[in-house]
């Protein structure tokens, strides 16, 4: 399981103030806790600064890389703030996301056209948020093939079904469910990846269902995801659920878990 540690994000408040003001120590620490908890990947967005987010999603790449030796997950919609991250980065980064949005697909295909980045393809078009399995594969299959075909190697390919949550409509969870599995099927060497904390929004205990969710995702062949690796409890679910769905490979990373006395329950 690929892990994009998320906390570096402009959204949460106390990461939002010491990205304003460029306190290095502060972005530096919660790097190397989810660094040393487990992420493959640091998750970098400053999305919430209109204006001056090129500026500081360049700054986050610079501080992050300084402190860790994980790539980072550069995070925005927006095609010019990932081209000036993209240039301050030490080697392959993951870009989340390019979407069937076509001002968005546009603009950033042509920088992430013929590299070795990894990229999320993100199930989402100008006609809104997909909500059936065969909506997702539609998008899937063209997001897929587009990126094919501007030489973005099958292996680099992380596509997010999109996760929405359950409280609003109860088919949400399985149809996300469902779409993971077809995409793992039908697009051989592809990958699977989703940020999954939506599919609780507005329920209670929803770390419960978010761990929940997680193993009946990876049970369909999810294998990325953009969680908190600090949650002992989630990050033991995804050990035991790759076991489970027999991959892991004689059962090796599940006792190197228990030996460390990782798992919390």
């Amino acid at each position: 399981m690929l892990i994009v540690g998320e906390l570096i994000n402009a959204s949460r408040k106390a990461i939002g103030t010491a990205i304003e003001k460029k306190d290095e120590e502060s972005i530096a620490k919660i790097a190397k806790d989810q660094s040393k908890a487990g992420a493959d990947f640091i998750d970098v967005n400053a999305g919430v600064f209109v204006g001056k987010e090129p500026e500081y999603l360049e700054w986050l790449v610079k501080t992050v890389q300084t402190a860790v030796d994980e790539p980072c997950c550069i995070d925005s919609p927006d095609p010019k703030a990932i081209e000036k991250a993209l240039a301050a980065h030490n080697g392959v980064a993951m870009i989340n996301s390019i979407s069937l949005e076509k001002e968005r697909y546009d603009a950033l295909m042509p920088i992430i056209a013929g590299t070795n980045l990894k990229v999320v393809a993100l199930c989402m078009s100008d006609e809104g948020m997909p909500e059936t399995t065969v909506d997702r594969m539609r998008i899937a299959d063209k997001l897929v093939n587009g990126l094919l075909q501007n030489h973005i190697p099958i292996e680099n390919i992380y596509v997010d079904p999109l996760v929405q949550p359950v409280s609003t409509n109860n088919n949400f969870g399985i149809e996300f469910l469902n779409a993971i599995e077809q995409i793992v099927a039908t697009f051989e060497g592809v990958h699977t990846v989703c940020g999954l904390s939506n599919v609780s929004f507005g329920l209670p205990d929803r770390k419960f269902l978010n761990q929940t969710f997680m193993s009946m995702a990876i049970a369909k062949g999810l294998d990325g995801a953009i969680v908190n690796p600090m949650d002992k409890k989630m990050m033991a679910n995804i050990i035991a659920a790759e076991a489970l769905a027999g991959r892991d490979e004689y059962c090796m990373a599940y006792l190197k878990a228990y030996r460390a006395d990782l798992f919390v329950f």
